[in-house]
């Protein structure tokens, strides 16, 4: 199977676990986009959605899912979202969409994080997909400056030649050379940064569940106490 096929596969599994009348978090991604495609060929009748993206946002719109402010919810039943890497313990990079601050308020609202993901993405230990790191401009140098003292180089990601502006007004740092062997108390130590509006480790709001789409079918994964 295509790594596009595993995605269809896990955004169609996802669908069990979206009850009618709810109101569910939906995340950002490629994989994300085929969970939403599926849902609104599914009919379930959810109640809406809350999205972490403008670009979900408008995905689910189109196709006729309401879509509310988060302040407007109090608890989410269920926040669906791919990774980029998630490990043994359910703890995950996210990122690559650029929508991880607002992917990990969401989840935070959630009862449960149900990860999608192809298994690529599954890898022992986090570290080898470059770290995104959402940061307030005037702090970048100094901030590229503490990740190169832990061993990591960070860079400013661009698009079209400037740097990338997210959803939040802010810029984006990837880092590379890194290995998160504690991911909690890494998340933890980064956060306290100054400049730094959300790193891309979910340890803190790891995932519930992983629907793992391989060749063989959907791997379904439980942790522990997530």
């Amino acid at each position: 199977m295509t790594q596009d096929e595993l995605k269809a596969l896990v955004g169609r599994a996802a669908l069990a676990y979206v009850e009618p009348g709810q109101v569910i978090g939906v995340g950002t991604g490629s994989t994300v986009n085929r969970f939403i495609d599926a849902l609104a060929a599914s009919k379930i009748a959810i109640a809406g959605a809350v999205s972490s993206s403008e670009a979900s946002t408008l995905r689910l719109q189109a196709h006729g899912i309401p879509v509310f402010d988060a302040n407007e919810v109090p608890e989410l039943s269920v926040y669906i979202d791919g990774a980029d890497e998630i490990e043994p313990g359910g703890c995950m990079i996210k990122g690559g969409g650029a929508a991880l601050t607002r992917e990990k308020i969401v989840a935070a609202q959630a009862r449960r994080f149900i990860c999608i993901a192809d298994e690529s993405k599954w890898v022992a230990r986090l570290g080898r997909f470059p770290l995104p790191v959402e940061v307030i401009p005037m702090a970048t140098q100094r901030l590229i400056r503490q990740f190169a003292a832990l061993g990591g180089s960070a860079r400013v990601r661009l698009r079209d030649g400037v740097p990338l502006v997210t959803d939040n007004g802010q810029h984006i740092l990837d880092v590379t050379g890194l290995t998160i062997d504690d991911p909690l108390a890494f998340e933890s130590m980064v956060n306290n940064w100054p400049g730094v509006v959300t790193v891309g480790v979910f340890a803190h709001q790891r995932a519930h569940l992983c629907l793992l789409g391989t060749p063989q079918g959907v791997r379904t994964i439980a942790f522990d106490a997530a």
